[in-house]
């Protein structure tokens, strides 16, 4: 018989579990907060190390959805622990019993504002990684050409006074990409990295790194950003300290790009209350073991796929998802709900 599975989030992680689940034979229903699936991916322009589109990649997940029932623009209202189910109601009215349930969550990014001494939110010339993705995305760049860019690695990441001492594990990749589109669309001006350590690990991210210094001449400058002000003339005067040569640093920028780092989902957090999942220190959803069974919860019958449970790239989002749908299957169809 067809199992009910409810997947709750319509990112990456979402989307390829779903799709999965349903070649796999089970009745899945999937909830998406949003008016439209994809997450943070469906906001993203290019993806790192090869720049392939985001939408390109985004359809292709799409596409394998096809017997998925989506409810758009939903919400979990309560989430009840039965016998060997779970009833779900949705903010749209409807009812639903699932034998299992997968939390796709995904992240928030971390709020910018925060770190005052970047002046987020008071200098127009300050964004964050988001903005300038989706200014990519949008075609909505500065008409005025910059004559220098920075961007600040780890904001909200590696850092104890902001609540997040982990990495988020893809700041320093989606630096280095933007870093060089910016200086394809701004040849002439002067593009710095001010970052604690460079964390290249994934294949082909060390080749991004060389590109960016050989082919676009990006200076990376180790030391964090300690304050930014704006000049008479309206510019952006950075202080830091480059760590390397042991000295304080000034420079001139028009455009700053904060990385916001990722943070546990607030909708996901709320979930979690309801079923009383344990987390970890930092926010994040604690599997059952950290290496044999990560896509499992400490709960029967609910699963984790995706950055709920940490920062993710996307190729490793990807895997996890294919993994809890293999994992939620063979919870069906043996003898564990017993």
């Amino acid at each position: 018989m067809k199992k009910n599975i409810l997947v709750i989030g319509g990112g990456p992680a979402g989307l390829e579990a779903a799709s999965n689940l349903r070649r796999l034979g089970h009745n899945v229903i999937l909830i998406e907060k949003e008016k439209q699936l994809g997450g943070h991916l469906a906001k993203w322009d290019r993806l790192f190390p090869d720049g392939v589109s985001a939408k390109q990649t985004l359809d292709a997940l799409k596409s394998k959805m096809v017997g998925v029932n989506c409810f758009m623009e939903t919400q979990i209202q309560s989430l009840n622990v039965l016998d060997r189910s779970y009833n779900a109601i949705l903010s749209n009215g409807i009812t639903v019993l699932a034998d299992a349930v997968l939390l796709a969550s995904g992240f928030d990014l971390f709020k910018a504002r925060k770190k005052e001494e970047y002046g987020y939110g008071i200098y127009e010339g300050v964004i964050t990684n988001a903005d300038l993705e989706e200014a990519f995305r949008l075609g909505r760049l500065p008409e005025k050409k910059p004559q220098a860019i920075g961007f600040v690695h780890c904001v909200g990441s590696r850092d104890e006074k902001a609540g997040n001492p982990a990495c988020s594990k893809v700041c320093c990749a989606t630096a280095v990409k933007q870093a060089c589109e910016i200086k394809e669309v701004y040849p002439d001006a002067d593009v710095y990295c001010f970052y604690m350590d460079l964390r290249m690990f994934g294949r082909h991210y060390e080749d991004l790194y060389l590109k960016a210094q050989k082919q676009y001449d990006i200076r990376f400058i180790r030391g964090r950003v300690s304050e930014v002000a704006e000049t008479a003339d309206g510019r952006l005067q950075v202080k830091a300290e480059d760590t390397l040569s042991s000295r304080p640093l000034r420079v001139t920028l028009d455009l700053l790009v904060l990385m916001a780092g990722m943070r546990p989902s607030e909708d996901g957090r709320k979930i979690g209350k309801e079923l009383n999942l344990t987390t970890e220190e930092d926010g994040f959803f604690s599997s059952a073991d950290n290496l044999l069974d990560i896509q499992k919860s400490k709960l029967p019958g609910v699963f984790y796929a995706g950055a709920c449970t940490g920062p993710k790239t996307l190729p490793d989002t990807l895997h996890e998802a294919r993994s809890a749908a293999l994992e939620i299957d063979r919870y069906l169809t043996s003898d564990q709900r017993q």
